[in-house]
């Protein structure tokens, strides 16, 4: 078990990777020649020129501006300057209300800190219980646990104390929970309200349309929307399954990547041509010359590319039961989307279209009855995937206790006894392991929820982000405390009369609060710091730029913003709420703790934010009822653990004072669900009413079909080789003249230039073909 001195140690050698990975970005952002790496959202926006562009041959790779090396610190009062309202122009809804997530934390956990020290560290510290129990169950601890429960005698009045500050805590976790959801609400209201036009406000996706024998999809989706939203009906557009052009489109450029590679190599040394094996990866097979090999490749794709566009476009098989239907106003798409269609409730379904870049198209072209078996699929494979990851969890477990590596490796004996490397492995080891098997996972699960049918990134990501919170509160959290437990006190457990073992769970369950101190420092600590420094894409950028870039275009596709990933970020917040509302009134010593995380992850996040982040999506900060059932569910968690924890120490008289708890946050939660949650999956009609009064008002003249008519088309059928152009025109030929597409005269301020990194198909295209996937059909 850890003592005092490992957690010291731990604390150091956390406290001292972060400090250095600190000053290392704030050295390395400050040089010209990684500008487009710490500042990529300023460059995506226009606003920004690349220092390394005029001044002398030196001053392009290093920074020889004294004043900068001074205040080579000052991006932390930066990160602030901005105020919220210019955060949520600047980076959208969905990053301003994440790092609210942070702000949250911080505002909740800064005053139970305080009052759990200063109340709940005297009352714990001032026994003798912990030593005398060791003696007579020979449990492991150390010092540093006689700051827990474990410490206080069973029958004990001072539990009192622990009751009455569960109550404080939880409601003050409550009233802040409230606060911020009320306001989040109000945000994402206001932001819908005033937000300039895009074009999933007035488009619905419609699936499950029912086969007719007479009509084709666009036929029998136009002639049912003429029908009943005769007044509102505007345009639609058909999905077509274009995943396998999409594929090929996806396979060329990375061969013109390589193409641009082997010519950038021979044009620094023209006496010798680049040549190639064409075996796997390069390592056998015949030599050809590079260049030729991948000019041979692109053309013959481009022929694979043509035809297989005109099988999309001419195949009826290709078309799917469902369609993006545009209506007129907000108003008409509201009452579409919030409303049953038919008397069959399983057909001609209706839900609110993602905006274009947020689409996810390999999903679209899966059958709609397919779903329900492939999510049945998917839950189970979700279960024995947790249960799997009970066998490297319990591992870690074992690395924390010294005693279990020498019965399983005496030869070791000598080595692990030294007590700076044994403090290492007790205070370091077991969080850096775990966090490795928690990178794994995150690649899992998002596979496992595109294998679901998710038709949208931020749906993808919440439903990963669903799974990796519960898999974090069973594996991580139960799994380390239980099972945890299990593994160091089996001994005792198999030496002590059956009445007794109770007793010993009691004791041992707040000892595992050192384990999660460690690993709150390697995770939330080095981890966050390592989020800021962007290692990895430096590295990629710098290859990138002096292997492929040759001109100023090729140097902005090198660069590498990424964006919140809420599949992974949100689900470790969580992680941290739950183990701070837990360990609030039985180790009050690791709060803390956490409350570096919190603000440290603040402001980093806050820089990355304003700074590089350039976020695929937004969803109008539709993700926070999760994390608001989320942090209910944490301090739910808390309060039955406290009961089963004063029910071990026979504190039969003060123990059914905390039944009502449960009760009354559940009871919470049900009335903050009834009055907010509305705002995050309805729109009201009285608002959309208004907004298209007021738009009518100052734009009367506003063409919406041209605006519209564009956007939900298969990427891949966007893209337009020069070489295509009379196979164009043979199409446009083809298509009635109140279906061709007019470009969109303006866009939403907020949408991204670059492709998603989750949809490879979502493809920025450099020209778009006048067709329309509902003037395909033949």
């Amino acid at each position: 078990m850890a003592t005092i001195g490992d957690i010291g140690v731990s604390a150091a050698l956390n406290i001292l990777i972060t400090f250095i990975i600190f000053i290392a970005f704030a050295i390395l952002r400050i040089q010209s020649i990684n500008d487009r790496v710490y500042y990529s959202k300023w460059y995506l926006k226009g606003l920004r020129q690349s220092p390394m562009s005029t001044g002398a041959f030196v001053r392009k790779f290093v920074n020889l501006d004294f004043g900068a090396w001074i205040r080579f610190l000052n991006w932390m009062p930066m990160a602030y300057k901005m105020p919220e309202p210019e955060l949520i122009d600047h980076a959208g809804l969905d990053s301003a209300v994440y790092l609210r997530i942070y702000f949250m934390g911080l505002r909740i956990f800064v005053p139970i800190a305080f009052l759990a020290c200063a109340v709940l560290g005297p009352v714990n510290f001032t026994n003798t219980t912990l030593g005398r129990d060791n003696k007579l169950s020979k449990i492991t601890s150390s010092e540093i646990d006689k700051l827990s429960t474990s410490n206080i005698p069973l029958k004990s009045e001072r539990f009192w104390a622990h009751i009455v500050l569960a109550y404080v805590f939880t409601f003050w976790t409550c009233y802040v929970l409230k606060r911020e959801y009320e306001k989040v609400a109000g945000m994402r209201l206001h932001f819908l309200a005033y937000e300039n036009q895009r074009p999933d406000q007035f488009t619905v996706l419609v699936r499950n349309v029912p086969p007719d024998p007479d009509e084709t999809v666009s036929e029998l989706v136009e002639h049912f929307f003429l029908v009943n939203h005769s007044n509102e009906y505007l345009t639609h557009e058909v999905v077509i399954n274009a995943n396998k052009l999409a594929r090929l489109v996806q396979k060329k450029k990375k061969m013109q990547n390589w193409l641009v590679y082997y010519q950038n190599k021979y044009a620094r040394n023209c006496s010798k041509r680049p040549v190639m094996k064409t075996g796997f990866l390069g390592l056998w097979g015949r030599k050809v010359d590079a260049i030729e090999h991948y000019i041979f490749k692109i053309e013959k794709l481009s022929t694979e590319i043509v035809e297989e566009r005109k099988r999309v476009i001419n195949d009826p098989k290709s078309r799917m039961p469902a369609a993006f239907v545009s209506f007129k106003t907000r108003w008409g798409a509201a009452v579409c989307a919030q409303t049953q269609q038919t008397r069959n409730p399983t057909i001609w379904l209706t839900e609110w279209a993602p905006e274009p870049r947020d689409v996810y198209w390999k999903n679209l072209s899966i059958p709609y009855v397919s779903l329900r078996i492939r999510r049945l699929i998917t839950g189970v494979a979700f279960l024995f995937l947790t249960l799997f990851f009970m066998v490297p969890i319990a591992f870690v477990q074992s690395l924390a206790s010294i005693e279990g590596i020498e019965k399983a490796a005496p030869f070791l004996k000598p080595t692990i006894e030294i007590e700076f490397v044994k403090a290492v492995i007790q205070g370091f080891l077991p969080g850096i392991i775990l966090k490795i098997f928690l990178i794994f996972l995150q690649m899992i699960l998002m596979i496992m929820s595109k294998y679901e049918g998710f038709v949208s990134l931020s749906t993808l990501e919440r439903r990963s982000a669903s799974r990796y919170y519960i898999f974090n509160l069973v594996n991580v959290f139960l799994g380390s405390v239980i099972t945890g437990t299990a593994f160091e006190q089996l001994n005792s457990f198999i030496r002590q009369s059956a009445n007794e073992i109770p007793k010993t769970i009691g004791v041992a369950i707040p000892i595992k609060a050192t384990f999660f101190i460690t690993y709150i420092m390697v995770d939330g600590w080095a981890g966050i710091a390592l989020e800021i420094l962007r290692l990895q894409p430096l590295i990629i950028y710098h290859l990138k730029n002096f292997f492929l870039v040759k001109t100023e275009e090729d140097r902005e596709k090198a660069m590498d913003p990424g964006s919140l990933c809420f599949n992974t970020g949100e689900p470790r917040i969580q992680l941290y709420f739950l183990i701070g509302l837990v360990y609030a009134t039985v180790a009050p010593l690791l709060l803390p703790f956490i409350i570096v995380f919190f603000g440290l992850a603040h402001i980093v996040f806050r820089h990355q934010i304003i700074n590089v982040y350039n976020q695929v999506y937004e969803s109008g900060a539709a993700f926070w009822p999760d994390v608001h059932k989320r942090v209910i569910t944490a301090l739910v968690i808390s309060q039955l653990l406290l009961m089963g924890l004063l029910s071990t120490k026979e504190a039969a008289q003060s123990t059914p004072f905390l039944l009502v708890l449960p009760v009354l946050t559940i009871w919470f939660h049900r009335f903050c669900t009834g009055r907010y949650e509305p705002a995050f999956v309805k729109h009201p009609l009285q608002e959309a009413l208004m907004k298209d009064t007021l738009e009518r008002a100052r734009e009367p003249n506003f063409n919406l079909k041209s605006f519209l008519q564009n956007k939900y088309i298969h990427p891949a059928l966007k893209i337009v080789h020069e070489e295509d152009d009379d196979d164009i025109e043979m199409q446009q030929g083809n298509m009635e003249s109140e279906n061709v597409l007019v470009p969109a005269k303006r866009q939403s301020h907020r949408n991204t230039p670059l492709p998603s990194d989750i949809s490879s198909a979502s493809l920025p295209s450099p020209s778009l073909p006048n067709t329309v996937t509902e003037s395909l059909e033949p």
